[in-house]
């Protein structure tokens, strides 16, 4: 009886053991877009609040083995927008995501800003940050 029951133990493992092998070469044949940024934080440097609008451009590159497609990206403040690719990028190909910061209005000084970016891809959410500082008026100063 021991060793029926030995004997049933071991065939249950080895054929969970198998169950897991087959689920894991199944993971490989998966879909999916992988979105892989060249940088997460821009600094747009120092600027006037006389030229108080600065852009920057954000590369990414799409590393998966499915089209990628940008659902939304949200930024953390109304004085800063997000323009970006809008039609799908396909694996191995490059889209950008180009950030506007107006300062018009925003007290001088230094700022940080995020953009939170949704996708389809396998990280559904990466979060990009821009910084900077903008000096006081040369107008207020006279």
């Amino acid at each position: 009886m021991r060793k029926l029951l030995a004997l049933s133990f071991l065939c249950m493992l080895g054929l969970g053991s198998a169950a897991a092998q087959n689920a894991g070469e199944q993971k490989t044949d998966v879909k999916e877009a992988r979105i892989v940024f060249d940088k997460t934080t821009q600094d747009l440097g120092t600027f006037s609040e006389d030229d108080p609008v600065v852009k920057c451009t954000f590369t990414f590159t799409n590393e998966g083995n499915a089209p990628l497609v940008i659902h939304q990206a949200i930024a953390s403040c109304g004085c800063t927008v997000p323009t970006y690719t809008r039609m799908p990028v396909k694996p191995g190909e490059s889209g950008q995501m180009e950030v506007t910061y107006n300062g018009n209005g925003k007290l001088p000084g230094r700022f940080k800003k995020s953009i939170t970016v949704r996708t389809n891809a396998s990280e559904p959410m990466v979060k990009l940050y821009i910084t900077g500082v903008m000096k006081a008026s040369e107008k207020d100063r006279k």
